[in-house]
């Protein structure tokens, strides 16, 4: 190196591999850095968002399970087909789910194991509920026993393993959302020194030959200028896109899915008020134990419908929460009246009012869960456009840079060869 730098041949000869070596190397660290990228940003649309969005509806496919086998027992021996039909529909939901979840998920990882839980406890629930519905035909006191137990079960084992495996699978797709939004600092300094030794080497040239233009070294500088401001703007927009999909996507999602749980929670304990009629009580023995815990799921299904209003950011996505939140004291009304007739020993009476067709908490119930519905609906179509732009922005990028990297490099060689021709 020292012998070939001595001359100017040999110094082109330098520079012309140095320069070839960087835009190729800028060339490849581009492709892979984004690849990776782009990588993550298709797993957060295809994979990790979508197993998230999934554990989601298993945890309210179980809890609207025991919220409907709840409403089914109240209604005495003749059940309404369309409860049956909806606590049959929830149960099959959640397997169908559940199957899918463990097909796309390692059985020795923490989602695996949380799916195996709730495989296992699943007919043990149904079955407990059958053995409720069969006594309860009957018209023999211990069907209530069993149905109390089944909730337990739900909501001590089932529910929380759900919980976890949301949780879980949530934790996932933050870490693939990260992964596509890191900066490509590599990329970006390698790029950011090729062009300040080609702009150096064609400065040099001008200097000492007092040509203006090398059509190689032009042509390799183009290229490289190419490569970087496709890599800035792609990777911004990216990020932007990304960063949108979280903010009004993500966020919104999690906390209406938290919502329409705390609902799905709050109709469960207010139907076991009357299945138990005082039967279970607070751990201090001075209140009901569902009827407290339905004022607790309420003050929470409040809350989280506060938090979804401020992260609405558009008409779709205000009107339907707008509409929960009416609903939602329309049924704290009605639940009112529904105690103080139950509490005057119209027991009836005060079912009519929780289950009754009209004027029913059941009906404000089915009210917040429609909205709520139609919201995550909303905020689900937003999520996938602003994640589906965010991995399209990344769209050929890959391939491109390695190609221009290419033309690039041959660019720098025979525009050095094109000055060590003139020593021959």
């Amino acid at each position: 190196m020292r012998a070939a730098a001595t001359t100017e041949p040999g110094r082109l000869r330098i520079i012309g591999a140095v320069l070839a070596a960087l835009v190729v190397a800028f060339g490849a660290v581009t492709a892979f850095e984004i690849s990776d990228r782009a990588s993550a940003a298709d797993d957060v649309v295809s994979r990790s968002q979508p197993l998230s969005a999934d554990a989601a509806s298993i945890y309210r496919s179980l809890a609207d399970a025991d919220t409907a086998a709840a409403s089914g027992f109240l209604a005495g021996a003749q059940e309404p087909a369309e409860v049956r039909e909806r606590y049959r529909q929830d149960v099959a939901n959640a397997s169908r789910l559940l199957v899918k979840a463990a097909a796309n998920t390692e059985g020795s990882s923490e989602s695996g194991r949380y799916i195996a839980a709730l495989n296992e406890q699943l007919p043990r629930y149904t079955g407990l509920v059958e053995r409720a519905r069969a006594n309860n035909r009957q018209g023999l006191p211990l069907g209530g026993a069993y149905l109390r137990y089944a909730n337990q079960q739900m909501t001590t084992e089932m529910l929380p393993a759900a919980q976890k495996l949301y949780e879980a699978e949530t934790a996932r797709l933050d870490a693939d959302h990260d992964a596509a939004r890191v900066w490509p600092f590599l990329s970006l300094g390698l790029g950011v020194a090729a062009l300040g030794v080609l702009f150096w080497s064609q400065r040099r040239t001008y200097e000492r030959t007092n040509r203006v233009f090398n059509h190689g070294l032009l042509a390799a500088t183009a290229a490289s200028v190419v490569v970087l401001l496709w890599l800035a703007v792609a990777d911004a927009v990216a990020r932007a896109e990304l960063n949108d999909a979280r903010a009004h996507g993500q966020e919104s999602l999690k906390v209406l899915n938290d919502a329409r749980i705390n609902s799905l929670k709050a109709r469960a304990n207010e139907n076991l008020t009357l299945v138990a009629r005082g039967a279970v009580l607070t751990a201090d023995g001075k209140s009901d134990k569902y009827e407290t815990d339905y004022k607790a799921g309420m003050d929470r299904l409040s809350a989280a419908l506060g938090h979804a209003e401020s992260l609405a950011d558009d008409g779709p996505g205000r009107t339907p929460v707008a509409s929960a939140v009416s609903a939602v004291s329309e049924w704290r009304t009605r639940h009112k009246s529904a105690s103080d007739t139950d509490k005057a020993g119209d027991y009836e009476g005060a079912l009519a009012k929780v289950i009754g067709g009209k004027e029913s908490t059941g009906q404000s119930f089915d009210r917040v869960d429609t909205a709520l519905k139609q919201a995550l609906d909303h905020e689900q179509a937003e999520f996938t456009k602003s994640a589906q732009d965010g991995r399209g922005a990344l769209t050929g990028l890959p391939a491109g840079a390695a190609v221009l990297a290419v033309l690039g490099a041959a660019g720098a060689v025979l525009g050095m060869g094109r000055r060590l021709s003139e020593y021959r």
